[in-house]
């Protein structure tokens, strides 16, 4: 949100489906995986609730952790990133803790992003369904890391607070307060 002075504004935009820019040769070799698969690689196929799919995919299928039979017989009949999120959080599969590390440390590496493109010095309000699920993963040291790690401006960043939307209703309340205060026809004082 920027303020006008008056009033807070929200940006509408699309960043998810901004490039994705690896910072290591793990990250290299998901962008490969991915690019092979979807051809544009944006952070959208990554930090999401199909990216956390796809991040777990790319592990399971080089070879870096085994995908055991109870995940599968819960992915077939839950959603899949929910699985995978909850086994991850929990510890209770080796490859679900790799692919909720790798995702929340590229999340963080573009929270961080998104914090110097608009120098959002007020602070970072993650929102959306997967952020509050993943909130012991998202207070370790693996998000903070990424969002900092922005070579000569990590001292800008280490002071930009950072926040996890609770509230899962946040979208709608969002849009019904849209609805009711932005469509409003602006009637000069004293007329109305």
């Amino acid at each position: 949100m920027y303020w006008d002075g008056l009033k807070h504004h929200v940006f509408a935009c699309e960043g998810g489906h901004g490039d994705f820019a690896p910072r290591n040769d793990l990250e290299l070799d998901l962008f490969r995986y991915l690019r092979t698969h979807f051809g544009h690689v944006s952070y959208e196929r990554i930090v999401s609730g199909p990216g956390l799919v796809n991040v777990f995919h790319f592990l399971r299928d080089t070879g870096r952790g085994s995908e055991p039979a109870w995940l599968i017989d819960e992915m077939s009949y839950s959603d899949p990133a929910a699985a995978i999120s909850r086994a991850g959080v929990q510890g209770k599969c080796s490859l679900c803790e790799q692919a909720v590390d790798l995702f929340v440390s590229i999340y963080g590496a573009e929270a961080g992003n998104l914090a110097l493109k608009l120098l959002a010095t007020g602070g970072i309000y993650l929102g959306g369904g997967i952020a509050p699920k993943l909130l012991p993963k998202l207070a370790g040291p693996l998000f903070m890391q990424a969002f900092v790690s922005k070579g000569r401006l990590q001292s800008l960043l280490e002071g930009i607070p950072v926040k996890v939307i609770t509230n899962e209703s946040i979208a709608l309340l969002g849009a019904a307060r849209f609805a009711v205060v932005e469509t409003q026809p602006c009637v000069p004082a004293g007329t109305g």
